[in-house]
């Protein structure tokens, strides 16, 4: 964090575009589940669909397409198929994974209480570690963020996380894998 990009300005992201199966549905749980304002409606020229952008904070928008024509979702190809701890959680190459939401460290466990609340089924609590596995039932001065897993209806992969301190070089020790490696592991 806080380290300079000497190539673009960049702010943040303006909006991350994702394609629900329905859109009222879409739009019911961004707004009233996750509480972001809906900003921006489009409908596509020549019936090609809608667009649709909430508010995620900070600035930066979600927004979702909707195609009249769009093929069935590929749980387990273009999107995960079981939350964190509960499945596998590879996805093919060039998809998304998910989408993690920054929120307050201290309103954290409110808001995984606040998600159980809506109905909303969620994954353990990850306290991320440098440890063998990743990740720790328990807080502690290791932990650099901590994360709770859901599903949209169109059962895109969400996380609400949190950092939890600094990070700094001693977290840019791991050697990048190459496709080549990837294949005599």
């Amino acid at each position: 964090m806080g380290r300079k990009n000497d190539k673009f300005e960049l702010s943040g992201i303006n909006h991350l575009a994702l394609v629900c199966k329905d859109m009222a549905r879409t739009v019911d749980f961004y707004t009233n589940v996750l509480g972001m304002p809906l900003v921006k409606t489009i409908d596509l020229p020549m019936g090609m669909g809608q667009h649709f952008f909430f508010d995620c904070g900070g600035g930066d928008c979600v927004a979702f397409f909707w195609f009249p024509n769009a093929p069935q979702a590929a749980p387990g190809v273009s999107s995960a198929a079981a939350l964190p701890g509960k499945g596998d959680l590879a996805t093919a190459h060039g998809s998304m994974n998910h989408v993690a939401f920054n929120v307050p460290v201290e309103k954290f466990d409110d808001y995984v209480l606040k998600l159980q609340a809506a109905g909303v089924a969620v994954s353990d609590v990850s306290n991320h570690d440098d440890s063998e596995w990743t990740v720790s039932k328990t807080l502690h001065e290791g932990v650099y963020i901590r994360s709770v897993y859901f599903f949209d209806p169109d059962g895109i992969l969400l996380e609400f996380a949190c950092w939890t301190r600094p990070l700094g070089e001693q977290d840019n020790l791991v050697v990048p894998a190459t496709a080549i490696s990837a294949q005599t592991t």
